[in-house]
């Protein structure tokens, strides 16, 4: 089995700083893609940002130039650091993975975490 454990979210006023850790464990053998999706109250999952194994990233416009995204390759961890932070920043984040499993494994499959709650507000 596989799990996805994030670590990091709390409460923090407009312009602080919070950094989101997720560890991957389990029957790894190799991580293709790890991500960062975020869902407000009564609205759609979205991708923060994502980073290949090879260390190529994405963000999403609204996080551009604040967020960094980061990757261990051989801890199976992720981290996003998280600056200058908005309100409208406030989300649950999940922690995805697509990896696979063995060696012998054609096609990656998608873990997500439980989430970690973000709260903007002064």
């Amino acid at each position: 089995q596989v799990q996805l454990v994030e670590s990091g979210g709390g409460l923090v006023q407009p312009g602080g700083s919070l950094r989101l850790s997720c560890a991957a464990s389990g029957s790894i053998w190799r991580i293709n893609t790890m991500a960062w999706y975020r869902q407000a109250p009564g609205k759609g999952r979205e991708l923060v940002a994502d980073i290949t194994s090879g260390g190529g990233t994405n963000y999403c416009d609204s996080v551009k130039g604040r967020f960094t995204i980061s990757m261990n390759n051989a801890k199976n961890t992720m981290l996003l650091q998280m600056n200058s932070l908005k309100p409208e920043d406030t989300a649950v984040y999940y922690c995805n993975a697509e990896l696979f499993r063995a060696i012998s494994t054609m096609t990656p499959t998608s873990y997500w975490g439980q989430g970690t709650q973000v709260t903007v507000s002064s």
